[in-house]
């Protein structure tokens, strides 16, 4: 039987700020038991929803050499239909009130991560075969495998998968700051390893010393490694292309079931689509406040805020959307604003541009967002997805089983 490790920043039911979790927490389940044993580690997170941490059951301690550092980390488990899940605690590094914080401590807090996911293993009974990492947080987890640790016997048989979600969030900081963080020794902070344009880059530590990667969908493999879509790493991506595997991106159609879906006021199935997401819809529009008119266009879109995601492009089509009669809701998950274009003076020029449009009835829903995502993609006639760059979107998939 093969043994995998999934190791990641976040999975559902436990801890999700985006279609990560859902991948780290679902795909795991999806696994052939017979011939696979799949677990799942993360960090143990001050912010977890108490009724998770209830769950948690302490398993060890021991303690986290990080550079000239001793840090305690605790081991905490967990089952979750079927799955194992271990949490590395640490309350110096896990705490706040979010998973992720400013980058330069965000940089120290997954290099300790990735140094005890590692180091944990011989007190979990469990020595997999692969490590499946998960975006720049895990990325020294290669790393470390491959260097600080690849004298030991116990870690000489493990493999690992590093996989892209994102291209554009690599984990950049000061190279003399991670060599004292991480403690790695000073030659592999070179272009040929971990320095990318003068820092530090966990991202492509993975990609480097990862035996296979891979990334969201076939498409996405090939974009990263053009100079558009490359984000600096597009050379690296083509050396290592051999090795660089596009994955369709999946969702969990248990989960993602109308016909059992909590949150929807209607559920529906195919027998009754076209009733249900009328339902749906009518009942959205009077939540947002918005005329119930049937046969009024409602077109929805669920994003962050962040110039990734397109926002200049829907602005530069707004006013042909609203030549004919419109509504159209956003769902704005975690409100991230950046400043070189959704700062607050843009956000006001949107509410007042779009908002008053005479043929548009807009509404801005800064917004749970698991409880509104659902609703707003069966309520709405079309979901608006946009993005400079071609990931395999999970709302993509999300739309067409809502």
């Amino acid at each position: 039987m093969k043994k995998i490790l999934f190791a990641a920043s976040e999975a559902v039911p436990f801890i999700k700020t985006g279609g990560l979790a859902d991948v780290t927490g679902s795909l795991p389940g999806y696994f052939d038991r017979d011939h696979f044993d799949v677990r799942v580690i993360l960090p143990k997170y001050l912010c977890m929803d108490p009724k998770w941490k209830e769950q948690l059951h302490f398993l060890c301690h021991l303690y986290v050499s990080l550079s000239w550092r001793r840090q305690y980390a605790g081991i905490f488990t967990a089952e979750w239909e079927g799955i194992t899940y271990y949490f590395v605690d640490n309350e110096f590094y896990f705490a706040g009130d979010q998973p992720y914080n400013r980058i330069h401590e965000d940089v120290e807090k997954f290099a300790f991560f990735s140094r005890a996911v590692l180091e944990a293993l011989p007190y979990l009974d469990f020595c997999p075969d692969i490590i499946h990492c998960h975006d720049w947080q895990t990325g020294l987890i290669p790393v470390f495998l491959r260097t600080l640790c690849g004298h030991q016997n116990y870690y000489s048989g493990i493999r690992t998968v590093f996989s892209i979600h994102n291209l554009k969030f690599q984990g950049r900081w000061m190279l003399p700051a991670v060599m004292d963080i991480t403690g790695l020794p000073e030659q592999i902070f070179t272009s040929d390893k971990l320095e990318s344009y003068g820092e530090a880059n966990y991202l492509k530590g993975g990609v480097v010393y990862a035996n296979a990667i891979t990334t969201v969908s076939r498409t996405y493999a090939y974009e990263i490694t053009t100079p558009e879509g490359g984000e600096g790493l597009d050379g690296l991506m083509n050396a290592r292309a051999d090795d660089l595997y596009g994955i369709q991106n999946g969702i969990d159609y248990d989960e993602y079931n109308p016909r059992r879906d909590a949150y929807l006021p209607v559920q529906f199935d195919e027998t009754d689509v076209t009733a249900g997401k009328a339902a749906n819809k009518a009942a959205f529009q009077k939540d947002l406040g918005l005329p119930a008119e049937a046969d009024t266009f409602l077109l929805g879109m669920v994003s962050r805020m962040t110039d990734q995601k397109g926002f200049d492009l829907i602005d530069y089509v707004m006013d042909e959307l609203c030549q004919e009669a419109l509504e159209y809701t956003t769902v704005l998950k975690n409100a991230e604003i950046p400043v070189d274009y959704w700062n607050a003076e843009a956000m006001n020029w949107v509410m007042v541009h779009w908002g008053n449009n005479r043929n548009a009835n807009y509404h801005t829903l800064f917004a749970q967002y698991d409880a509104h995502i659902n609703k707003d993609k069966s309520g709405t006639e079309r979901l608006r997805l946009k993005s400079r760059q071609f990931h395999h979107n999970l709302k993509r998939l999300l739309s067409y089983a809502l």
